[in-house]
């Protein structure tokens, strides 16, 4: 059964003081507002300072663009009206996070009794793709085959070089954060959806998850939809840049379906060769290149674009999404956005980390 590549977006935003540029807390007030607003396609997170955008379930990637830029004009309307404006990076370039709040809510509250500091510590923001893929089946076969490519995402996806004032040195630091909680990383390899429940349902006979929305793979099954979810990506602060994100997922899906149905497959590596290839990523970004496993080298990342927009063409052709692809050639040339935060903050006249919160408030808008 062939699905329809219908696409979500799920984006994690920091609310930022107009002031100061540290971060602030969202009032109720503002929640109120974006809720009457929006409706369901907002909520709160773990902290305070962060809100959650979801687009409805689009069909192209013209209309994913459509809504998200909606939700990131209102998002940005109501938080104004407080002295406060959204920015989409993945960690704060200074604020700490243990001076953040922890939004009143059962799960969270529940969360945070499970791990401790770990959850208190969680003071990062993702950006996640959701593919409508009916058969689960195909959603488990496809799980192998996509992880090569999670790397290629995340390194593209960088945002978050900074943590509590200082420069990590990681074009990630999101990562390094979220590897802390328990059931993250790259997903195992399942040979059926049957093994995939067997495994998953040891933790929640246990009683130890109540479902599969506590397992957070980079990329998983979705527990509430019929969708295949990656979830490995920085939230990045250009909106063209999270569509090439988005268009990218989604040519891949349909291009390994395609081979599927030719009776070929992406070859499936050994998690510890992607894992390689995910820590370069997380420490470079685009500026180092990824490992070709079937050259045995370290290809420049350029390269590796233009080979996978060569793969992708006909997929993209086909979904009407190779402009957007083809916009990583501008996270390749400008950089990423933990390189360009970098420009601005060795490049500032005065208060370097609250020069990169403009600026990452002036990249939010950018593409509205």
């Amino acid at each position: 059964m062939q699905p329809d590549f219908t696409i979500g977006i799920e984006e994690e935003y920091l609310l930022v003081d107009l002031d100061s540029y540290a971060l602030a807390a969202a009032p109720d007030a503002l929640m109120e507002a974006c809720k009457n607003d929006l409706g369901d396609q907002v909520s709160p997170e773990f902290l305070q300072c962060q809100i959650e955008v979801g687009t409805k379930v689009c069909g192209s990637i013209a209309e994913a663009r459509k809504d998200l830029s909606h939700l990131r004009r209102r998002i940005a309307h109501h938080s104004k009206a407080h002295n406060l404006a959204p920015i989409a990076a993945a960690c704060h370039p200074f604020s700490d996070w243990k001076n953040q709040a922890s939004t009143e809510k059962d799960r969270y509250s529940t969360l945070e009794d499970e791990l401790a500091a770990v959850a208190r510590r969680m003071l990062i923001c993702g950006m996640h793709v959701h593919l409508g893929i009916e058969d689960k089946s195909q959603r488990i076969d496809l799980m192998p085959q996509l992880s090569y490519f999670l790397p290629h995402m995340l390194a593209l996806s960088a945002s978050s070089p900074f943590w509590q004032g200082d420069d990590t040195g990681l074009a990630s630091y999101r990562i390094s954060v979220f590897d802390n909680m328990p059931r993250t990383g790259l997903p195992p390899h399942f040979p059926s959806w049957e093994a995939y429940e067997r495994t998953t349902g040891t933790l929640i006979n246990a009683g130890i998850i109540e479902n599969t929305s506590k397992i957070w793979w980079d990329l998983r099954p979705s527990d509430a939809f019929p969708t295949l979810e990656t979830r490995i990506c920085d939230v990045t602060p250009r909106l063209e840049h999270t569509l090439a994100l988005a268009a990218i997922n989604q040519a891949l899906v349909r291009m390994l379906l395609r081979l599927k149905e030719g009776n070929l497959s992406w070859r499936s590596y050994d998690r510890f060769l992607i894992a390689e290839n995910r820590w370069r990523a997380q420490r470079y970004g685009t500026e180092e290149g990824l490992i070709d496993f079937g050259r045995g080298k370290v290809v420049p990342f350029a390269d590796l674009m233009e080979e996978l927009i060569t793969l992708l063409s006909e997929d993209a052709e086909a979904l009407n999404n190779l402009t957007e692809i083809c916009t990583v050639r501008d996270i390749v040339r400008s950089g990423t956005s933990a390189a360009r935060q970098r420009t601005v903050y060795a490049n500032a006249p005065e208060d370097p980390s609250q020069a990169v919160v403009k600026h990452l408030i002036e990249e939010y808008h950018a593409d509205l």
